[in-house]
């Protein structure tokens, strides 16, 4: 029986378990909402613009570990999708963007929505190509999902001409997409080579990053940090995607500075470091010294791509292999060569450290409870009245770095590493989105999504699908009426009016905002909530709720001196 282009593409795609598509349809995608008007295999999740479709899918991905799709419309549509793709390709989010191409009679005439997309696309996905042929669509299809999940996973995306979705034929080649094993083991000899040069640390140190938690080696990590003794390190809040390492774990350190030269006060103490799943190092303004790893110490980094390796510092050893066999093997090579000195200097290290650990957090919480009665509230005492009440099996979306500053991991309360999800490219718009996607995949864990009023308006469109689709997120939006990191980037610039406290376009006032109002014209339930024991009791409850809900949250309005981290 002859089966149209679309139809194939629903076919597999399904077949393959894929159970929702994101979308913010237009002409050149009919074929595809047609379809699915009698298709009950796959539900389309419609948003209201591009930016939050793009961002549900990337959270949807994320939380489930599977493939997200997207189907935007033609050029306009993706050009309104290019920041969050840009967003998914520097997390490596496995997803499948589709967009409608212009009729294949209609091209040489240059037709309006129509143009090259595979081109645009191409920098910042794994494979990007149009379909020129419906006999080739199921091979475009299998190669485009093997890309996306292959590791180093990311985006793919896929350009369908309009005629060619409409087209049928009786012979397509419908072969399920099957994925092979990528579990690649590293090689023997790298792996005996990073356990001597770590075994041999005086100090060793973690840096740890997303694809930990991505390839599902916490426990490996947990293990091997354990058996070294070492201090671990998150990534920098710049790029803090992922929890790669318990946050109440004595031997957690917390995110790394912002900038090069605190960077290097931080690991000069150390002089081994283990790298796992993280980008060494992705920084975001220029400091001097620009170096921030410090010349003496030695590196030793695991990835599963080979361009992350030595990329930019040079490596003692290179280890290139799936992250938790790497880990865990690694893990077994530093037993066998640890003698009774070594695990003695282990131990006294995780003493130390749990320790320093716990004093931390005490004069953490004295300065909490000296901020607790200010108005309106500080970001502390704001972060710390969210942590009180965080269900253990919480997931938690932030953009609201400023705000938020790794509070949650400093006290501890972040007690899964499965549920944090932290900007990466810093296209803003994404965390409403992301939480909806969340949820989607998670329909039984609480979400809770920690937004800045600024960043939230780049995708408030996502409250209506969270309305519309019944989807039970908890949005808190963090109100200080500002773009606030871009006026500590100023002052960090030397900037001689941010010096000076003048800035200009960096307001959110006259008018101000009222997300109360606007997320109630869009069917999202709201309130706002100035005081720390109500927002933690509306939290309790809210988490645990059937409905969207959002939280509108004043806080100070200041500058802080500097985002503090550890």
């Amino acid at each position: 029986m002859a089966i149209s282009g679309i139809e194939a593409l629903l076919h597999l795609l399904s077949e393959f378990g894929v159970r929702h598509i994101f979308g913010n349809p237009g002409t050149t995608e009919l074929p595809l909402n047609d379809a699915l008007a009698r298709d009950f295999r796959i539900q389309y999740i419609l948003g209201l613009q591009e930016v939050p479709v793009m961002a549900m899918a990337d959270g949807y991905a994320m939380a489930s570990g599977g493939l997200g799709v997207v189907n935007l419309h033609a050029c306009c549509g993706l050009g309104n999708a290019m920041g969050q793709l840009y967003n998914a390709f520097r997390e490596g989010t496995p997803l499948l963007v589709t967009a409608g191409q212009q009729d294949r009679r209609l091209r040489f005439e240059e037709p309006i929505l129509g143009g090259d997309m595979v081109a645009v696309t191409r920098p910042w996905t794994k494979w990007s190509a149009e379909v020129e042929r419906i006999e080739d669509l199921p091979r475009a299809i299998r190669r485009a999902v093997q890309t996306a999940l292959t590791p180093p996973t990311g985006p793919v995306f896929l350009s369908l001409p309009l005629d060619l979705q409409m087209e049928r034929c009786p012979s397509l080649d419908l072969t399920p997409i099957r994925l092979p094993d990528h579990r690649v083991r590293p090689p023997a000899a790298a792996l005996e080579q990073a356990a001597d040069v770590l075994a041999g640390a005086e100090n060793p140190a973690i840096l740890a990053g997303s694809r930990v938690t991505e390839r599902g080696a916490v426990d490996a990590l947990v293990a091997l940090a354990e058996r070294l003794g070492a201090a671990v390190y998150g990534e920098s809040g710049a790029h803090h995607g992922r929890l790669a390492f318990p946050s109440d774990h004595p031997l957690y350190c917390q995110g790394l500075p912002l900038w090069s030269p605190e960077v290097r006060e931080r690991l000069w103490p150390h002089d081994v470091l283990l790298v796992a799943g993280m980008d060494l190092l992705r920084q975001y303004v220029y400091h001097e010294p620009a170096r921030a790893i410090p010349e003496h110490v030695r590196l030793v980094h695991l990835d599963e791509s080979p361009w992350q390796l030595g990329k930019n510092y040079p490596l003692e050893v290179g280890v290139l292999g799936d992250t938790a066999v790497s880990l865990a093997e690694l893990e077994r090579a530093l037993a066998r060569r640890m003698n009774d000195s070594a695990r003695a200097s282990a131990a006294e290290r995780l003493t130390a450290r749990a320790a320093q650990r716990a004093d931390q957090q005490a004069r953490l919480r004295e300065e909490i409870a000296r901020q607790r009665d200010q108005r309106p509230l500080t970001p502390l005492a704001a972060m710390a009245a969210v942590a009180d009440v965080l269900p253990p099996d919480a997931a938690v979306i932030e953009e609201a770095v400023t705000t938020t500053n790794q509070t949650l991991e400093r006290l501890g309360a972040l007690r899964n590493t499965s549920g944090y999800f932290g900007q990466r490219g810093w296209t803003l718009g994404w965390g409403l989105g992301c939480a909806v996607g969340v949820k989607l995949a998670w329909p039984d864990r609480p979400v809770l999504a920690l937004l800045g009023d600024g960043a939230a308006m780049y995708g408030i469109q996502g409250l209506w699908t969270a309305a519309h689709h019944r989807v039970p997120v908890t949005l808190v939006v963090f109100n200080n009426a500002q773009y606030q990191i871009l006026k500590i980037g100023a002052q960090g610039l030397h900037l001689p009016q941010a010096a000076a406290g003048q800035f200009a376009g960096l307001d959110l006032t006259g008018p101000e905002i009222d997300f109360v109002q606007l997320a109630r014209s869009m069917g999202v339930e709201a309130e706002r909530l100035s005081d720390t024991d109500q927002l933690s009791g509306r939290l309790a409850r809210s988490l645990h709720r059937d409905a969207p809900v959002l939280y509108d949250v004043p806080i100070a309005r200041g500058i802080p001196e500097r985002l503090q981290y550890g």
